[in-house]
């Protein structure tokens, strides 16, 4: 059973990642084998193992920070605790030192989800499925006025949107997604770059979505408690990669005077919003 298990994983990983080279199977599968320390059988359910993903890589990580700032015995094992104990985490969360911390350990985690991002949207090969997994849950990276994604992603019949973000104030901006740095963005008309097709036909699916959130609003907040009334659209396309013969702010130029004369939609690039994020860690803002 064991063998099986570490057979499926692997077979995962290549599945999500085609190209990988056995030294990148055997660092997937080691990795695994450290959070396996962390293994845990839930409350609501003791009779099945859980391992936790990417905990190991946190604990080493709260370890080096408790070795440095906190006068603690055995700094290893306190931090194998707290990684475990949900108990732990909210004392540390209820102290301003503990606050810091796991403020700190966020911001590491975020910085870590940028890093893959950011080599995801440099990849030509990079489908728009790989690119919505990896955003997945990283409704930070679209800056602070959001408080989360909403559950539901088709709103209305026929239509399912990428990512649909809930603002601090309740409505409804979604996301629509389209592969990065395979896609070029401008092409010259009479001495000017606008955009190409490719650009024109996400905005064109945008405005569709948003049309049936409209006709549909009333259902949509009875139903699932969301405001469309006042719901946006973000394009996320391209890379500048794709095109190395334009300089990148004549690309960024292009689409923000073609965005200044639409209603209710935005269009950026994935490298505009993984810098505009990496800035906001760099400050040390938790979005």
């Amino acid at each position: 059973m064991t063998n099986e298990f570490w057979c499926h994983e692997a077979e995962n990983y290549l599945s999500e990642h085609p190209e990988a080279v056995v030294a990148e199977v055997l660092e997937h599968v080691r990795k695994l084998g450290q959070d396996a320390r962390f293994m845990h059988a839930p409350v609501e359910d003791p009779a099945r193992y859980h391992i936790p993903r990417g905990i190991a890589e946190r604990a080493l990580w709260t370890e080096r920070v408790l070795r440095n700032r906190v006068e603690v015995t055995d700094p290893a094992e306190s931090a194998r605790r707290i990684m475990s104990s949900p108990e732990a985490l909210s004392v540390l969360a209820a102290d301003e030192d503990g606050r810091t911390v796991l403020r700190a350990a966020e911001l590491q985690r975020r910085a870590a989800q940028l890093c893959e991002l950011r080599r995801l949207a440099e990849d030509t090969t990079a489908s728009e499925h790989a690119l919505q997994r990896a955003l997945k849950g990283m409704y930070w990276v679209f800056g602070g006025r959001f408080i989360g994604e909403a559950q539901q992603r088709r709103l209305v019949p026929g239509d399912e949107v990428d990512i649909p973000l809930i603002r601090g104030d309740g409505s409804l901006q979604i996301v629509e997604l389209k592969q990065s740095a395979a896609v070029k963005l401008v092409k010259g008309h009479r001495g000017s770059w606008v955009p190409r097709r490719e650009v024109h036909d996400a905005v064109g699916q945008a405005i569709n979505y948003l049309v049936g959130l409209d006709e549909n609003r009333e259902r949509i907040s009875t139903e699932f408690g969301i405001d469309t009334r006042r719901a946006s659209a973000l394009v996320l396309i391209g890379h500048p990669l794709s095109q190395p013969e334009v300089d990148e702010n004549e690309i960024n130029d292009a689409l923000r005077i073609h965005t200044s004369h639409l209603n209710r939609i935005e269009i950026l690039t994935y490298k505009e919003l993984i810098d505009s994020a990496e800035r906001a860690l760099a400050a040390g803002e938790v979005m």
